[in-house]
C-alpha cells in the first residue's frame, strides 16, 4: 500500500489551494497519508528560503498573481489579504497533531483551518477558530485541549525531520519510495507517479 508524508504550515496560501485533492489522488491509490504540520518560519530560515515580508516587490507581485490564477483554477474562495496573516499557525497545528491520534477526517480539519486563514478572515490562534474547525470536520471541541505537550513535542520533530528530509515549503509530499513534490501544482505529478507513470 502507498504512503505520503504530508509536510505542510497551517498558515500557507498555497497549502490552501490544494484543497483535499491529495485526499482524492490517496483514495484513488488506496495510498494512507500522514500529516505532518511545521513551522513554515523555522523551515524558510534553515534551508535558504526568504519570508514574503522579506522578498523583492517583483516576487511578491508574482506570488499574488500566482494567488489569484491558483484560487479561480481551483474554484476556492480566497481573500488576498487575510486579516489575520500571518497567524501563529502552531496552536492549530497542535490540534491536527492531536485529531490524527484520535482518527477521523484529518484532511477535512486541515481544509477547515486553510480556509479559516485564507477565505474567511478568522484567526487560527483562537480557541474557538480551531474548536469551530474541529467540530465541523467531525472531531469533539474538547480534542484542542488533548495531548498539548506531546503535540508541541510532535510539532518541533516534524520541523526537523522535515529538514532532514528534504522539505523546503508547503506543501511537500514525500512517498514511501522517497519521491518528492513541492507545490499544490504538482499533484497531478504525485498522481501520475503513484499510477505508475512517472
Amino acid at each position: 500500500m502507498p504512503h505520503i508524508d504530508y509536510y505542510f504550515s497551517t498558515i500557507s496560501p498555497f497549502t490552501y489551494l490544494a484543497g483535499n485533492r491529495l485526499e482524492e489522488i490517496a483514495a484513488r491509490h488506496g495510498a494512507t497519508i500522514i500529516y505532518k504540520p511545521f513551522d513554515i518560519g523555522a523551515i524558510f530560515g534553515r534551508t535558504g528560503g526568504t519570508p514574503p515580508k522579506d522578498r523583492h516587490p517583483n516576487r511578491m507581485a508574482y506570488r499574488a498573481q500566482e494567488l489569484r490564477r491558483g484560487a479561480k483554477k481551483a474554484g476556492l474562495p480566497m481573500n488576498m489579504q487575510p486579516a489575520f496573516f500571518p497567524a501563529n499557525g502552531a496552536p492549530a497545528a497542535y490540534a491536527i497533531i492531536a485529531a490524527q491520534k484520535e482518527g477521523g477526517n484529518v484532511g477535512a480539519l486541515v481544509q477547515n483551518v486553510l480556509r479559516a486563514v485564507w477565505a474567511e478572515d478568522k484567526n487560527i490562534a483562537e480557541d474557538a477558530v480551531i474548536r469551530d474547525c474541529l467540530t465541523a470536520a467531525g472531531f469533539e471541541a474538547s480534542v484542542a485541549d488533548k495531548g498539548l505537550f506531546t503535540a508541541a513535542d510532535t510539532y518541533e520533530a516534524n520541523l526537523e525531520e522535515a529538514i532532514t528530509r528534504g522539505v523546503f515549503g508547503s506543501p511537500f509530499y514525500i512517498t514511501d519510495t522517497d519521491e518528492r513534490f513541492w507545490g499544490h501544482d504538482r499533484l497531478d505529478d504525485l498522481d501520475l507517479h503513484l499510477s505508475g507513470k512517472l
